[in-house]
């Protein structure tokens, strides 16, 4: 009986012996782990999830995807009715027509004002001209009358060549005045053809800016058209589908989410105390949980500048009197190593990182 006590007892100090050096392997393993690593378990695979939002309201006439629908960056993913926008692209394409039309008459207006223009000044030069031969006859008739005024003191011209002289005088000068109306009113009729043609400038100008004008409307409404149909912004999978064909469909309404194919990264959240040590480029060892034993590589990018707290939509004040203070979180972006798993990853996933801090 003794020598089976002795036995137990030497068997039980053993494996307490056993446990005791094991507890402490295993502690000291984890002290010095903690010196050169830091994990957390509060992390999740991030990626990028586009909302498909049409920019145009109207009625679905064709839904090309489904749920978890693998998409490239350009396919088409959904089709309005576009009839309404196609008439409105052809009245846009009539009122360009119809302005540059309009362009075509101003400038031929134009045209005829400018010969009009070269009508008037040649008018006036010949009036000018008529007023210089009348000037001549009005002088030669005014010497003649008074030449005759003194022969007929002396009886030397009879009377009615005098009479003569003296109606050609007042004729001479008659004329002299209508040959100066007429210049008159040939420069009121050049200055008026002026201001047409300098109107017809103006009405040129005006005319090409409603052809400007006409031609942004019909790229505005070619553009509206286009967003008749919903395309691909990126390559990625569909999801949340929340449309069906015949529904009337808003602009800015959320149609279904695209993720994006590119390459996703984790967001650790580490309390406040384990970012003494921590900056970017550090390796980092990442286990998936959808994914048991098999470890992920990355590298920590960048650490964000305010902790969770603070982007919430309630943040904490301190200042209100109720302080608690809690060990706060920071978000840590870690990207991701190419792999031939990582295509496997969904956003979304819990993951457990561990940072290498030398």
């Amino acid at each position: 009986m003794e020598t089976t006590t002795k036995k137990k007892n030497k068997t039980f100090g053993i494996v307490l012996g056993g446990l005791a050096i094991a507890g402490i392997a295993f502690g000291v393993t984890k002290y010095i782990h903690g010196q050169h690593h830091e994990e957390t378990d509060d992390a999740q695979i991030e990626g990028e999830i586009s909302p498909i939002i049409p920019k145009v309201s109207g009625y679905v006439d064709r839904l090309l995807v489904d749920d978890n629908t693998v998409v490239k960056k350009g396919d088409t993913l959904l089709v309005l009715d576009d009839r309404d926008l196609r008439l409105r692209v052809m009245q846009a394409e009539a009122a360009l027509e119809n302005s540059m039309a309009s362009i075509e008459t101003a400038r031929a207006n134009k045209t005829t004002s400018s010969e009009n223009v070269l009508t008037s000044q040649s008018n006036l030069h010949a009036s000018e001209s008529s007023i210089e031969i009348a000037e001549v006859r009005a002088r030669r008739a005014e010497q003649d009358y008074k030449r005759y005024g003194e022969l007929v003191k002396t009886h030397s011209v009879t009377q009615q060549q005098f009479e003569q002289a003296e109606a050609d005088r007042d004729a001479a000068v008659k004329q002299l005045e209508v040959a100066k109306r007429q210049r008159e009113a040939q420069s009121r009729e050049m200055a008026s053809r002026q201001s047409q043609r300098n109107a017809g400038d103006k009405g040129i100008a005006l005319a090409e800016t409603v052809v400007k004008e006409r031609r942004a409307e019909l790229e505005f409404a070619k553009l509206q058209l286009s967003y008749a149909y919903v395309i691909a912004p990126a390559s990625g999978v569909v999801s949340r589908k929340n449309v069906q064909p015949g529904q009337f469909v808003v602009a800015g309404q959320s149609l279904f989410a695209l993720v994006s194919e590119k390459q996703m990264w984790v967001i650790a959240n580490f309390k406040e105390t384990q970012l003494t040590k921590m900056k970017s480029g550090q390796k980092v060892e990442i286990e998936v949980d959808a994914f048991p034993g098999h470890k992920f590589n990355g590298s920590i990018e960048s650490i964000s500048p305010a902790t969770g707290a603070k982007f919430a939509l309630l943040p904490p004040d301190n200042a209100s009197g109720n302080f608690v203070k809690v060990v706060q979180r920071v978000p840590v972006k870690i990207t991701l190593e190419n792999s031939d798993q990582a295509s496997l990853l969904r956003a979304g996933m819990n993951v457990v990182v561990d940072v290498h801090l030398d």
